[in-house]
């Protein structure tokens, strides 16, 4: 794992290689869009993290707000209360690429890593 951007400073952070895919892949939007992360019920180990783009129309009023240089990530209160701490990464290796989550709430997690217990 790469070093996150601005470390036990922000609720979620994001390493250097995740800030630059989840630029990327914004620009193929079009918009200026934030990201919004948060858990939901389900996946192999109880709870599945999720992440989407979202228009900044739609950010509730309770929503916590991060910015990492110009880029923000939206998560709500409840989905902070599993999330806090977490680190979020991304590897374009050929096995096992993608974002990985490094959340020390997690007291289990499954092999794919996108879903977790507590």
């Amino acid at each position: 794992m790469t070093q996150a951007t601005q470390p036990q400073q922000k609720g979620i952070q994001l390493t250097e290689a995740a800030l630059k895919h989840v630029l990327a892949l914004r620009e193929r939007q079009g918009q200026d869009l934030y990201l919004r992360v948060g858990v939901r019920q389900g996946g192999c180990s109880g709870m599945s993290y999720m992440m989407d783009f979202e228009d900044p129309s739609s950010v509730r009023d309770n929503d916590q707000v991060f910015d990492y240089e110009g880029f923000k990530i939206i998560c709500d209160p409840k989905s902070m209360l599993y999330l806090y701490g977490l680190v979020l990464d991304y590897s374009d290796a050929m096995i096992g690429g993608g974002f990985q989550f490094t959340n020390p709430n997690a007291s289990q997690s499954c092999g794919c890593g996108k879903s977790f217990g507590v």
